[in-house]
């Protein structure tokens, strides 16, 4: 059955920590790109699956808004969802909240294409895996 939102935990790791002592900008980048990876897998499209069909996903762009800090130790809720779909791309939402008192970290938009692995051209979304993250209909 389909989700609509996928999450992972994380905690930070003194090797995430910057000079300023708090979670370096470069990791919460990785931790986006993780949880993405984390959803599809979940989905049944790990990076096999997607080399095996000759087509798969490719960042276009990222927004990041940096909310509050994040020290070591501390464990980090990061939960992801496709927001839009386009022909060949979508744009995937990340929100991550510190456990010990919810306080929103960060807010992500990610803008993903759909590549052909063979040509390097864009390729239309097929409906099987847009269908996967497609949000679960409500009964009446």
């Amino acid at each position: 059955m389909p989700h609509t939102r996928h999450a992972i935990t994380v905690v930070a790791q003194p090797a995430d920590i910057d000079e300023l002592d708090h979670v370096s900008n470069q990791v919460y980048l990785r931790w986006v790109l993780d949880v993405a990876v984390a959803h599809s897998t979940a989905l049944g499209w790990d990076h096999d699956a997607y080399l095996r069909f000759g087509a798969g996903w490719v960042v276009r762009r990222h927004e990041l808004d940096y909310l509050a800090q994040v020290l070591v130790g501390d464990e980090v809720v990061v939960e992801t969802w496709v927001d839009t779909w386009k022909g060949v791309s979508c744009i995937r939402r990340t929100a991550m909240r510190r456990a010990r008192d919810g306080a929103e970290v960060l807010r992500a938009a990610t803008t993903w294409a759909f590549i052909d692995f063979g040509s390097g051209r864009p390729r239309k979304i097929p409906d099987e895996i847009r269908g996967l993250f497609q949000p679960l209909a409500t009964s009446a």
